[in-house]
């Protein structure tokens, strides 16, 4: 199984990119992956993507060690394991909120977390917000004109009702070639003209393997995006794919 990863600033924004991504590993066989984009009108708007991955960083070391000691924890199920992560999640946003006296609008960001477990090869993906998701080679977009639904808006909810209106969710039974982006993967743009013909960007890197030998392949494919057609995304960019190549 292999994992790869790239994120790249917009062309239309000069100062931060506000994506952002984690990339994690908890227990014997399990793999956290998440992405996040941070709402553009908001107070510092790549402070709430960023802070949400230093988070999950903190709650994956710590459900490692307990995962140690802690033979129920071990045998969760993934969806019990995604529930229980984004419960700290929340619970963690809320504190720092409190102790930082942070506005709502400094704490808006999308997020897609998924996990994955190696042995059984199978996984679940869930998306607050919107963004894009690839599981073999079946496409869901999710797009809310524009207007996210962001995590911030919910922290101070309570978690079970939050979490049990969840509908942008997926399980999946098999790995073969699964992918999750925020939505700057729609935003490439020609920004100079080039002698090559045109490209289908979302399955150039969604779906197209070339390059899977090297643990760059994503971000040489932004490259050649790039050199060989001009285009570059005009939106905050990132995305984790991971090929299984049992």
């Amino acid at each position: 199984m292999k994992i790869y990863s790239a994120i790249q600033i917009g062309d239309y924004h000069l100062n931060n990119c506000e994506d952002s991504l984690y990339l994690g590993k908890f227990g014997k066989d399990k793999i956290i992956c998440a992405v996040m984009d941070g709402c553009t009108t908001a107070i510092d708007s790549q402070f709430a993507s960023l802070l949400v991955g230093k988070i999950l960083k903190k709650i994956i070391i710590e459900k490692g060690y307990k995962d140690l000691v802690d033979k129920n924890e071990s045998t969760l199920t993934l969806e019990q394991h995604l529930k229980s992560i984004l419960k700290d999640l929340f619970s963690e946003l809320k504190t720092i909120k409190n102790q930082l006296l942070l506005d709502t609008k400094e704490l808006l960001t999308t997020l897609i977390i998924m996990i994955v477990d190696k042995t059984l090869n199978t996984g679940i993906v869930l998306t607050i917000g919107d963004g894009f998701v690839n599981i073999n080679g079946k496409v869901t977009e999710y797009e809310q004109d524009n207007k996210p639904d962001y995590l911030g808006f919910h922290i101070s909810e309570d978690f079970e009702k939050f979490y049990s209106l969840q509908n942008q969710k997926i399980a999946f039974d098999i790995i073969n070639d699964i992918s999750i982006a925020t939505d700057g993967i729609f935003s490439f743009t020609k920004v100079h003209k080039t002698s090559n013909e045109e490209i289908d960007v979302i399955n150039f890197l969604a779906q197209n393997q070339e390059g899977n030998e090297t643990e760059n392949m994503l971000n040489l494919k932004l490259k050649i995006l790039k050199n060989d057609f001009g285009l570059k995304p005009t939106d905050d960019f990132s995305m984790i794919r991971i090929l299984n190549s049992k």
